[in-house]
């Protein structure tokens, strides 16, 4: 039987006083409605269908590569009609999963359990008990503690709010029956709205089996309405994924300073300091040290290698086996450091493979290049490899010494063993062994004086 999953996204998010529909505003460096289709994608056998309002072209396009199909509800009538939108396609032989598209963190676990109760005939809801349950649902039972319904706070009396038991509006239901309670949904409510959640009185007097399920955090359930409550699922988030790095082997210098925006796996005995920011997908080999203050974005660091502070790495990026990199390091992509080479303060790279043991220790640029191994380029050292048309290459071969102040510009090979002289243009192909100069020749003017102003007076 098929899972088939609504997520609401019509929301304005009036409360985040944005220009961005509140679904896209980001968590861990993606948007909220992307942590709920990656949640769907993990439940087997499912279909998934998006309801957006007059955004939904701005939140397609933020969601492409998603196998979702879309919805538009062109008038914010309600979570009721939001669901009634996307009813047409769904097929009466499977279940309905109701998800939201601000609540970002709900465990496929949680909701597998969700979906087998329904398959099995029960609108299956998700509750939680909390000592604030301002803002939320009440979760209404008889007597003898089975569900009657839920009413809205601004619908409940004050002893209905006195209730603990609150509703995460998550529900799965069998689609047949979603469909017919939902015919019967009226608005006659504070807000004039079709609340979904009025499906569960209907089922409760039609004599259904309602069953109940709890996350295993509040963090699961909770949704975002402000800013305040986006800063707050972050930090969870993040606390989140620095508990797993440590259970893994790594050391956090401060777990609160500490920022996962992706894909981040770890080998043993890693040490991560203070305000790093890791995006895309990064790993980390054994005894890898990372510096203060990095942004690491798709790279490959190998076992034993330093990253020093405030290096940014722009990848794809490979870092080999016991390299150093920084302080003030910009590694961008297609960028290949070779085992025990060295990168240092104020140095860039682009397209560029070091051999081992090769070094740009300072104050340099090499893009579009190639260096053999135990290459040594000196301070303030670029590779001309933009001519304003097209990019060319820089090879240079092992061993090579490139002096300080030089410019090599590309297409151009210095060969294993040369030597440029500091302050040179190269513009030629220098061979193997040999000495390549490419400056003007100094002269030194005797008796020379310096300009001096005008005594004015």
């Amino acid at each position: 039987m098929q899972t088939q999953i609504i997520v609401l996204a019509a929301g304005k998010g009036t409360r985040m006083h944005s220009a961005l529909p509140k679904v896209l505003h980001l968590l861990a460096g993606k948007p909220l409605l992307a942590h709920v289709l990656d949640t769907a994608q993990r439940l087997p056998g499912q279909r998934t269908w998006v309801v957006a309002g007059v955004d939904l072209t701005l939140v397609q396009q933020a969601c492409v590569g998603y196998p979702v199909s879309w919805v538009a509800q062109r008038e914010p009538l309600g979570t009721a009609h939001a669901v009634s939108q996307a009813l047409p396609e769904l097929d009466d032989t499977g279940t309905a999963l109701i998800l939201y598209g601000d609540v970002p963190l709900l465990e496929p676990a949680t909701l597998t359990a969700m979906v087998a109760s329904a398959a099995l005939g029960a609108l299956a809801l998700l509750t939680a008990h909390t000592e604030h349950p301002t803002g939320y649902g009440r979760i209404l039972r008889d007597g003898s503690g089975a569900v009657i319904g839920i009413v809205e706070e601004k619908d409940a009396t004050p002893e209905q709010r006195a209730r603990t038991e609150i509703n995460t509006g998550i529900i799965a239901v069998p689609v047949q029956k979603l469909r017919a309670w939902l015919a019967r949904v009226g608005n006659a409510n504070a807000q004039g709205e079709y609340y979904l959640t009025d499906i569960v009185a209907l089922a409760a007097a039609e004599g259904a089996m309602i069953q109940t399920f709890h996350p295993h955090s509040l963090a699961e359930i909770e949704g975002v309405n402000d800013r305040a409550q986006l800063a707050r699922l972050e930090r969870h988030y993040q606390k989140s994924h620095a508990e797993r790095l440590l259970a893994a082997g790594a050391t956090l210098a401060d777990p609160a300073r500490f920022d996962c925006r992706g894909e981040l796996r770890v080998g043993r005995d890693v040490f991560i300091d203070i305000n790093c920011v890791f995006e895309g997908r990064v790993m980390l080999g054994d005894d890898v040290r990372i510096g203060p203050n990095c942004v690491i974005r798709d790279a490959q660091i190998g076992r034993g290698a330093v990253i020093k502070a405030n290096t940014l790495i722009e990848g794809p990026v490979v870092v080999a086996a016991g390299a150093q990199v920084g302080p003030f390091a910009r590694l961008r992509e297609g960028t290949h450091i070779g085992e025990q080479a060295r990168i240092g303060n104020f140095v860039e790279t682009k397209q560029a493979e070091f051999g081992r043991g090769s070094k740009a220790n300072h104050l340099a640029y090499v893009g579009d290049a190639w260096l053999g191994e135990d290459v040594n380029v000196g301070a303030g050292t670029i590779t001309c490899n933009y001519d304003g048309v097209a990019k060319h290459r820089t090879n240079i071969g092992a061993g090579a010494f490139i002096g300080s102040n030089s410019a090599l510009v590309a297409p151009v090979t210095v060969g294993p063993g040369a030597t440029i002289g500091a302050g040179s243009t190269i513009t030629v192909d220098v061979p193997a062994e040999h000495l390549g100069v490419g400056r003007g020749k100094q002269r030194n003017i005797p008796g020379w004086q310096r300009p001096s102003k005008k005594d004015e007076h």
